[in-house]
């Protein structure tokens, strides 16, 4: 599949003043930002800061109190519900932190139901389930049910049901939570990989500082013997901004050398809650040589 690279002068996605509350409750309070085409957007902060609302009100899960919110240049803040399936069915996709399969139905059936949904024919759905499953690395266990898939294998799942169609935008809502290091890691590859391979613009909430220093710090690059994911220098790496919450406010926003230089509370509290580990020093450059399944089978 050939995939052409967007102008970065339009945005994915845009929220302008947008607030929201829960009862008396204040979640998100005038939040304001832009993620150009191709580009991403690392959303961090503590427990409770609104990170995974602010997702939802990209999906049109929610309708904010106030302000307005663009996907590809169109204000979704006051569409119906058809209309808000069809930008999901079509534009978006998102990873939760909760899983999400249907245990009773095949990895390729998971995969395929969100085109069955949207009227795709069994053609088509068939050429596009089986190039995400070998995207993610799951080709060959199709016919597997969830329940004999590992726990790195059902989160890749969950990401090929995310991908499949290649939307033009992706929502990660913690990915790698509970997963060990280097299952984490192939996730995360999996990632850079849909957005520098594929060009898909992406928010991705997290709140390990390690996460946003490998996103914000490594690019996958196309070789002879495949896809690599390597250290790469700001100016070779997609458009990539961090961005701080706390009590639901943007408090930072900002590159990854000013995140990690900065004096602000609310960003020096998150690197001391969530210090840096040694995990990143597990680092393949090909994420499926064979030493790395392997490895995850024994976990």
């Amino acid at each position: 599949m050939t995939v052409t690279k967007p102008s970065h002068e339009s945005y994915a996605v845009e929220f302008r003043n947008v607030s929201i509350s829960f009862g008396a409750q204040p979640v998100l309070s005038d939040v304001s930002f832009k993620l150009r085409s191709g580009g991403m957007l690392i959303l961090t902060g503590e427990s409770g800061s609104g990170k995974s609302v602010l997702l939802r009100l990209a999906m049109g899960l929610e309708k904010p109190d106030a302000g307005q919110i663009f996907i590809n240049g169109r204000d979704i803040s006051s569409l119906g519900e058809s209309d808000l399936l069809a930008i999901r069915g079509g534009l978006m996709g998102m990873v939760f932190q909760e899983d999400s399969l249907f245990t009773g139905l095949s990895v390729y059936d998971n995969v395929a139901f969100r085109l069955a949904e949207h009227g795709w024919s069994e053609e088509d759905i068939d050429k596009a389930v089986n190039e995400v499953l070998r995207f993610v690395g799951l080709d060959g266990e199709q016919e597997k049910l969830p329940e004999e898939l590992s726990g790195g294998m059902k989160r890749r799942l969950e990401i090929a049901r995310a991908l499949v169609g290649w939307p033009s935008i992706m929502l990660f809502d913690e990915p790698t939570m509970s997963l060990d290091p280097i299952v984490a890691l192939q996730v995360i590859d999996l990632v850079i990989r849909a957005r520098d391979i594929n060009h898909i613009s992406s928010i991705y909430v997290t709140k390990k500082p390690m996460e946003i220093s490998y996103l914000a710090g490594y690019a996958a690059r196309a070789r002879d013997k495949g896809i690599v994911v390597v250290e790469a220098s700001a100016e070779e790496l997609p458009d990539t901004t961090i961005i701080v919450l706390e009590k639901g406010r943007i408090v930072f926003t900002g590159s990854l050398a000013s995140f990690e230089s900065s004096n602000l509370s609310s960003v020096r509290r998150m690197i001391t809650l969530h210090p840096q580990h040694d995990e990143l020093d597990i680092y393949f450059k090909d994420p499926w040589d064979k030493s790395r399944v392997a490895r995850e089978k024994l976990l």
